[in-house]
This record gives C-alpha cells, sequence and structure tokens, in this order.
C-alpha cells in the first residue's frame, strides 16, 4: 500500500510540472520567433539590410502594435529626429519587455535599422537600440532576429 501511495505522489507530482510547463509555452513567454516575428513571415522579410540607416532622437511615446492580422503584439515607439517623426518597430512584446533595458518617452536614442514602408509611412524595423551606454542588439547584420535563437539558420 506504501509503494502505490508513493507511486500515486510521483505520479501526480510529474504530472504538475509537464502542466504547468505547458501552461508556460502556451500562456507564458513565447519562444524563439513565436507570433510571426520570425525571418521567414512575410512581416520578417520586410527586413532589407540594403536599406539599413541609423537616426538619433528623442522617444516621443512607446506603445503595442501588432504589424499583421493574427501576430502577436510587438513594441513600437514613435520617434523624433531632427528631419522627421518616425514609427520604429523593435520587436516582440514577449522578447522587448524581457530585456534590461528599458525604452521610455523623453529617452534620446541611437536606432541602426532597415527603413521600409508600413502602411503608406517610413518606419524603421530596429536592428539595435542605442540608449547612453547600453545596446539593445535585436537583430545581425542580416536582419536574422535574435529572438529567434539558433532554430531555422
Amino acid at each position: 500500500m506504501k509503494k502505490i501511495n508513493v507511486l500515486i505522489s510521483v505520479f501526480a507530482i510529474v504530472s504538475l510540472i509537464l502542466l504547468v510547463n505547458e501552461s508556460f509555452a502556451q500562456g507564458g513567454m513565447q519562444w524563439r520567433g513565436s507570433g510571426d516575428w520570425g525571418m521567414g513571415s512575410k512581416y520578417g522579410r520586410m527586413y532589407d539590410p540594403k536599406t539599413v540607416e541609423t537616426i538619433s532622437g528623442e522617444v516621443i511615446s512607446v506603445g503595442r502594435i501588432t504589424p499583421r492580422k493574427g501576430m502577436h503584439y510587438g513594441v513600437h515607439l514613435m520617434m523624433k529626429t531632427d528631419k522627421e517623426e518616425i514609427s520604429v518597430h523593435l520587436g516582440p512584446g514577449w522578447y522587448i519587455e524581457n530585456q534590461e533595458i528599458r525604452i521610455e518617452p523623453k529617452d534620446k536614442i541611437t536606432v541602426k535599422g532597415s527603413k521600409i514602408f508600413f502602411n503608406g509611412k517610413p518606419a524603421i524595423i530596429a536592428a539595435e537600440v542605442i540608449k547612453e551606454d547600453k545596446i539593445l542588439k535585436l537583430r545581425d547584420e542580416s536582419g536574422f532576429p535574435v529572438w529567434s535563437g539558433w532554430r531555422g539558420r
């Protein structure tokens, strides 16, 4: 009888661990390119290394964006440069919100990324953001997102 109780307890603990792990994967932090933010997605293919430029200015606002229907939300900011106000797309919310660097209105930043037209207006898909002496790396030189890890390379 004691062995059966121990087996039932072990089974219950293992089942609970698996259930929590599955719930975390589905409802918690989404991993590696999830939410259609990967390089192979329609949105990801908008990044063009030939249109990369570097801009500097002040953050006007930070908010959420869903670039395409069905995608998980991402984080973008409006930035004022010497020439224009421009939307800067940073990346998926689950990734950006788990970084140490916090970008807030009135921050002075430098952004390197691919200039695109999004909904008929110029925008930047960011590859890196520099705030003071900190760098938020988002994509490599070819535009491959850092949140996609090693998969799909």
